[in-house]
């Protein structure tokens, strides 16, 4: 069939647009405010017009079936924003290099490692960066190298990618010379893959940051969050905090992207002043009121 008759679908109405945003808030998290009911309106037509389904309700019926786990799973994957690139904020990374040279200052051989959690990792693109970022600080500051990487993310389609490791190679100039030497072998004229020793210090599983009480992550000296808390309203962004902290070993530090989470101050906190990052480590309550 043509998609003549998709394409002349309006817009979601209120009604229709309160009940989708709804579903998506009720599973996910995500709040889609009403200056993008175009986007929202786009990806279900896009979706619909694959399924040869004409009406907005019919495929809101279907995708709550019990049995539609396989097709709520594609559409969240349309509605979810993948985009991310290698080294995104290079400040960010920056710190995380001062992060891993401080752990490893004066610390004896079997040290534990340095652990890190890469949260809404899309792609895989984050969680690489972070590991030849911690690789690359411990080996020039003589520490031992021991690190791993989680990556968490709730679309499958998108840890595929990111277990894969294979990336079109217009997205090399993002990455450092030196990296590029260290980690990156050509795959093709078109793609290029990352080494089988990054890859083994990266794992990646799939996640919904709504269900961070159940998340298997303990005592981590860095959590990489940047760019997931804006698709939350405030009182969904403060309890997603309050559970990545609290899977911070003392002294962990949590990176958000910049302007995230205005004005939050969580106890046993401390703001790391440094350049445009938005970063907190966690110190006990006291040693953090005494530098507010």
């Amino acid at each position: 069939m043509d998609g003549a008759g998709l394409q002349a679908l309006p817009d979601l109405d209120e009604r229709q647009f309160a009940q989708w945003n709804g579903l998506l808030e009720r599973r996910i998290g995500m709040v889609i405010p009403s200056t993008r009911l175009s986007f929202l309106s786009t990806n279900l037509r896009l979706r619909m017009r694959e399924l040869g389904c004409l009406n907005y309700q019919a495929y809101y019926e279907q995708v709550t079936k019990s049995d539609s786990a396989e097709e709520w799973t594609v559409l969240v994957d349309r509605l979810t924003v993948h985009e991310t690139r290698f080294f995104r904020h290079p400040n960010s990374f920056r710190l995380v290099s001062q992060l891993v040279a401080r752990h490893g200052a004066g610390r004896p051989g079997g040290e534990r490692p340095f652990l890190t959690w890469s949260v809404g990792c899309a792609t895989g693109e984050e969680p690489y960066s972070l590991a030849m970022v911690v690789d690359d600080s411990q080996r020039r500051h003589g520490a031992e190298v021991s690190y791993s990487v989680a990556g968490t993310d709730i679309s499958l389609p998108a840890l595929r990618t990111a277990r894969r490791a294979r990336y079109p190679v217009g997205r090399l100039p993002g990455i450092e010379s030196r990296f590029q030497v260290r980690h990156c072998k050509p795959c093709g004229e078109k793609y290029f893959e990352l080494s089988e020793a990054l890859r083994a210090r990266v794992c990646f599983s799939q996640s919904n940051v709504l269900d961070i009480e159940r998340a298997p992550f303990a005592k981590l000296d860095l959590i990489y969050c940047q760019n997931l808390l804006i698709y939350f309203d405030r009182q969904q962004r403060e309890r997603i905090m309050k559970g990545l902290v609290e899977r911070l070993a003392p002294g962990g530090v949590l990176v958000l992207g910049p302007g995230e989470i205005a004005g939050w101050s969580g106890t046993g906190m401390q703001r790391i002043r440094f350049e445009d990052v938005l970063a907190y480590r966690r110190v006990t309550a006291s040693a953090a009121k005494e530098t507010q």
